[in-house]
């Protein structure tokens, strides 16, 4: 006997309330999930994940489900309003945390792999997104949040571990751009600091990112394997800052950072 589908929530997000359109709009006209599939170029379990609010789709999805299920063009304009075109970019778990970084008025993060995606030059990102187009205009399309005008942009305080910026990543001449972007964008709103290496850090479980927002209100997104969490619980946000509150100080002052960060790039990675 076939499973009732998902009670679907479209109060609990974007990626909800519009799989809660799609479902409706293709029950009113009486399509499958397999029917509808055999008429747009997507999937039947693709259009189910979408409809639970599992999975983010691009525009031709709605603009393909406009046209079968005659919406007068209704989904494509939920589409634009909910993502603004940046469900293509990001995967579903992390589809709503660029949400929090434009409300943010204060970010920290810890990232002890790869540059924090706020910084990546075009050729960093590229090679770490495997040339996905798409996902790498997303991540550039993030960065305008540290050169808005209006409202001010949030204070950045970024730590790294200096292997990171001895990692290579991509071409020589790719590293040599990323760090000199790096340097060059401490500022007084933007602080960018790098624990030595041979410095013991309580920083080795993995990246993560806190936003305080507009009335001191605080959430966090932490990067895992095989997806990232945004969390909001109490007891993980007074964790997570205490954590980088303790990386902190291990690290180097922004100022001495960039000269550190100037030096690897010039010995390193100079082509």
């Amino acid at each position: 006997m076939p499973q009732p589908p998902k009670r679907l929530t479209p109060s609990r997000g974007p990626l909800d309330l519009f799989g809660s359109e799609v479902r409706r709009y293709r029950q009113m006209t009486g399509l499958s999930l397999a029917q509808l599939a055999d008429q747009i170029p997507f999937a039947a379990s693709t259009i189910g994940d979408i409809e639970r609010g599992e999975s983010g789709c691009d525009r031709v999805f709605a603009e393909e489900c406009d046209r079968v299920l005659d919406t007068r063009d209704a989904l494509a304009h939920l589409h634009d309003g909910l993502f603004d075109g940046r469900s293509a970019a990001f995967p579903e778990f992390f589809a709503g945390w660029p949400d929090y970084e434009t409300q943010a008025e204060t970010l920290r993060a810890y990232q002890p792999l790869v540059v924090d995606g706020l910084l990546q030059t075009p050729g960093y990102a590229e090679v770490l997104l495997y040339g996905d187009e798409q996902a790498v205009q997303g991540r550039m399309d993030r960065q305008v949040v540290l050169t808005r005008n209006e409202p001010s942009p949030p204070r950045l305080i970024y730590l790294l571990p200096e292997r990171v910026l001895r990692s290579r990543v991509g071409t020589a001449e790719v590293m040599y751009e990323q760090l000199h972007r790096l340097a060059d964008a401490v500022s007084p709103r933007l602080s960018v600091q790098v624990i030595p290496d041979g410095a013991p850090h309580p920083g080795n479980s993995g990246a993560f990112v806190l936003a305080t927002l507009p009335g001191d209100s605080r959430i966090a997104y932490t990067s895992s394997e095989p997806r990232g969490r945004i969390l909001d619980g109490r007891s993980d946000l007074e964790r997570l800052h205490e954590r980088f509150a303790d990386i902190a100080t291990y690290a180097l002052p922004a100022e001495l950072s960039a000269v550190l960060i100037r030096e690897i790039a010039d010995e390193l990675w100079k082509p």
